[in-house]
Order: C-alpha cells, then sequence, then structure tokens
C-alpha cells in the first residue's frame, strides 16, 4: 500500500488511524449536513415533517417575523433561534452521550488513578452498571467523570472526542452516534438559516464535546455552541490545560444565564425536549414581539424511544404541563415526523 504524503510525515500508525477516523468521521457528517439542506432551495422546506399543527405553527411564525411589512417582523440581526442538543437534535437514550464518552475516558484512565479501586463510583462504571454508578446521587458520579476527564491540554481532549466519535456506536440503534441526528431538526436549521436565522445550539453538554463536529453536522459553527464547561488553565507555553473542576453548569436555569453571557441576545424561537430546557423557554417568550417556544415529546418507541415523566435522562414533566398551559408547541415524534433519521451514509 502506497503512503499518502501525510502518512510519510506522520509514521506513527497511531496517528495514521486517527487522521483516517477522522477523516471518515468528517466525511459522514458532511453527508448528513448535505442531506438536512438538500430540500432548502425550493419545494417543502420541511419534507421530514408531517402536514400538522406543530409544521403549520413553526411555517406561520417563520413567514411572519421574516416578511417584510408583517405586523410580527423581526430584522435579521434579532433572529436568534436555540436549541437544546440532547434529545432534540440526536438521541439521549438510553444515557446522554456525554456520559458514554466521560466514561470510556474514565475506564481509559483508570491505571493512572489506583486510588479509585476504592471508589464505589468506579466499581459500578467498571462493571458497567450505571445504576449503581447513580446509586449515590448524579455528584459522585459528576465528580468522577471530570477527574477522569482532566489532565490533559484542550487539543488532545479535541481529538479524543474525535476519535470516539468517528468509532463508536449507539448501543441501541446500532449506528454511529453522528447518524443518530434527527433528519427533522435538520431541516429545520437549514430552513431558518435560509430565512435569516442565526442558529445556536444550547446544552447541558459540555462544549468542548460539541464543538469537534457540529459545523459538519448541523451547520452550526464552535462560536455558536454554549454548553457546560470545565475548568481550564493557561499552561504558561502556550497551551490550556484541563482542570477537575466544572467551570459552569449550563443546565435549567444555567441556559438563561449562558445565553446571555455567550450569545448577549435573548432568542426568538427555542427548541427543547425536557425539563432541562423549561427555563431556556420560559426566557424566550419573555422577550417582547413575537416569540416560538417548542419541546420534542418522545413518543415513538418503534423508531427511536418512548419516555417522559419518569426518564432518568431526559425527564419532560414540569415543562410539558407548562407547555400544556401556555399553548407552547409540542413536537411528537411519532405523529409530526415523517421519519427520524437521516438514512446511514456509505
Amino acid at each position: 500500500m502506497t503512503m499518502t504524503s501525510n502518512e510519510q510525515a506522520n509514521p506513527n500508525p497511531l496517528m495514521r488511524g486517527w487522521r483516517r477516523a477522522s477523516a471518515a468521521f468528517a466525511s459522514a457528517c458532511i453527508a448528513l449536513l448535505l442531506a438536512g439542506c438538500a430540500s432548502v432551495p425550493g419545494g417543502d422546506p420541511l419534507p421530514s415533517w408531517n402536514d400538522g399543527p406543530a409544521k403549520k405553527a413553526i411555517v406561520a411564525f417563520v413567514d411572519d417575523v421574516t416578511r417584510d411589512g408583517s405586523p410580527g417582523f423581526v430584522p435579521p440581526a434579532q433572529r436568534i433561534a436555540t436549541f437544546d442538543n440532547d434529545g432534540t437534535l440526536w438521541a439521549e437514550q438510553p444515557m446522554y452521550t456525554q456520559f458514554a464518552f466521560m466514561i470510556d475516558q474514565v475506564k481509559a484512565a483508570a491505571p493512572k488513578h489506583p486510588e479509585w479501586a476504592n471508589n464505589a463510583v468506579y466499581k459500578a462504571l467498571a462493571a458497567n452498571d450505571l445504576r449503581g454508578a447513580l446509586a449515590g446521587g448524579e455528584k459522585p458520579l459528576l465528580e468522577l467523570l471530570v477527574q477522569g476527564n482532566s489532565g490533559m491540554s484542550v487539543d488532545e481532549y479535541d481529538k479524543s472526542v474525535r476519535q470516539w466519535l468517528a468509532t463508536a456506536r449507539h448501543p441501541v440503534l446500532k449506528r454511529p452516534y453522528v447518524e443518530t441526528v434527527y433528519q427533522p431538526q435538520l431541516e429545520l436549521l437549514a430552513y431558518l438559516r435560509a430565512k435569516g436565522f442565526k442558529t445556536f445550539i444550547v446544552s447541558g453538554g459540555t462544549m468542548d464535546l460539541m464543538r469537534p463536529w457540529t459545523q459538519a453536522t448541523y451547520g452550526i459553527p464552535p462560536e455558536q455552541v454554549v454548553g457546560s464547561s470545565q475548568g481550564i488553565k493557561f499552561d504558561g507555553n502556550g497551551g490550556l490545560m484541563r482542570e477537575p473542576s466544572l467551570a459552569f453548569l449550563n443546565d435549567g436555569p444555567g441556559k438563561p444565564v449562558g445565553i446571555y453571557m455567550h450569545i448577549g441576545q435573548r432568542p426568538i424561537l427555542a427548541f427543547g425536549n425536557s425539563d432541562g430546557d423549561l427555563q431556556m423557554l420560559q426566557y424566550t417568550v419573555a422577550g417582547p414581539g413575537r416569540s416560538l417556544a417548542l419541546l420534542v415529546h418522545h413518543d415513538d418507541a418503534a423508531r427511536e424511544f418512548a419516555y417522559d415523566r419518569t426518564s432518568s435522562f431526559g425527564k419532560l414533566d414540569k415543562a410539558w404541563d407548562e407547555a400544556v398551559r401556555r399553548n407552547w408547541v409540542v413536537v411528537s415524534m411519532k405523529n409530526d415526523w415523517k421519519r427520524v433519521f437521516a438514512e446511514p451514509k456509505p
């Protein structure tokens, strides 16, 4: 086999493998993004959405805020749309993708931490017992996950994220995680941008997990990703190192704060799927002028998963009650989406 110039410059087989995995991952992401954008120039901009109340509400809102002379017209600079990621743009069951990645990182880091041998949370994770790892609550688990995902440079961590996503597969859907993104949402993101919206991710997941791939997958660049963040410090030699601390939790009441700090404008459209998105939706509709709040209801066990009020991940309880009370748009995955996932690409 003839090596490329890049492979000759980097004879290390691990580096060559990482480059190939990254290239394959990027190609899959770009294919998904093109699939989401293909329908926008002409015809129905949301072909994977059934012609029901949810689709009609979205199209009517977008038309009203983007049409010159409309009573609800919003200048392009103020057309801000925020989307939660887990459960809103891609699958979050049977656990958040962030957790799956961080758990793998903890297991890989275990030889450097012999003190974990007596850690009940680590013992449960090593046995793939997530319920046992959560037995003492979320705090001990998060502390261990943060510790196991620190002690390296941000560039090293970026590479580990890309490599993991290029090779890891969803345990139930049996496809790469990047292929668990929702086709109807890819279309909606493209439709909004075609209408002058600026689209942002506002997620409880960490920014460093999302930023390596959101541009290729969703068309959302790294600077438009708002998320939780781990402690980072300058190493004195031109690099940045990850510290074993959680700097900011961008979930629940943290989401409006994150929007204010990173975006500096109140959204006019916000899309979530769980109680963790409630405050973001409340913040959105509290602004002046037209606004639209949307929730995905996971009620399709045949094509994805069915869960809401009692789920350990993506619980939809208080936000659902608020949506009913305030007449927000609740999107039924089963009834409003013709298909859930984009077609897998070879």
